[in-house]
């Protein structure tokens, strides 16, 4: 289900990014200034910075869910600035999953059909197989015995865990994850960690963690630092 990509060339190419807001007007603000990064294949890298530095501006950005207002933005080879809306939803569906801090499950779907919402949104209705792929991964993610709870019947913990079951429904090669952690006690924090630590590992997916949390930014192999709007560190 994942999408490919040539030897070789890079997962995530940013050049020259810039955004602004308030384009044309007295309060014109650039928020991001000519940002480059390369993120390759199966990496797993820290988005670090203090508050108001760009990071969930970029986070946007990589996500499709925003435009630049300069500079290019390539994912999996593709140019993205060119394509309309519904180029911008397809690849967004196939390359990337998403893991917010606020797990955004759906209260009135069990957690097997939270996890299939991304493969019936792509194929428009659902199918054996896609039951198949929730029980598994829920499975991998330690809730095979909760595929028929609803979210309200898991603790925070086990909501974050279906969530990232969630965003791997479709094997993106990219999920990006903003302060996955956050709203997690130490413990669940730590297991959560693990989880997409293995994801990486055993499916060579690659992550890219905003979070301000140092000790996991710490066990990332990569630690990219934003502040200002610019990078002023990324180092392995």
């Amino acid at each position: 289900m994942s999408a490919a990509i040539a030897p070789g060339e890079p997962l995530l190419a940013l050049r020259g990014v810039r955004k602004s807001y308030n384009v044309g007007t007295p309060v014109e603000t650039e928020i991001l200034h000519g940002i480059d990064l390369e993120l390759a294949p199966g990496e797993f890298a820290a988005l670090v910075g203090p508050s108001g530095s760009g990071k969930s501006t970029l986070l946007n950005l990589i996500g499709l869910l925003e435009r630049p207002t300069a500079g290019s933005v390539r994912i999996l080879g593709q140019e993205t600035t060119t394509l309309d809306e519904a180029g911008l939803t397809a690849l967004r569906g196939r390359a990337l999953g998403f893991v917010f801090q606020f797990h955004h499950l759906i209260p009135a779907f069990t957690a097997a059909e939270n996890v299939m919402m991304p493969l019936l949104i792509d194929r428009g209705r659902p199918d054996p197989a896609m039951r198949e792929v929730a029980r598994e991964l829920l499975a991998q993610v330690g809730l095979a015995a909760d595929l028929a709870k609803k979210p309200q019947q898991l603790s925070g913990g086990m909501q974050q865990r279906v969530a990232i079951a969630r965003a791997l429904a479709m094997r993106p090669p990219l999920v990006l994850a903003d302060e996955p952690t956050g709203n997690l006690d130490t413990h669940s924090a730590d297991e959560v960690f693990a989880l997409l630590r293995r994801f990486n590992r055993d499916h060579r997916t690659a992550f890219l963690i905003v979070t301000h949390d140092p000790r996991l930014a710490a066990r990332c192999d990569r630690r990219i630092e934003l502040v200002d709007g610019a990078i002023v560190l990324d180092r392995a």
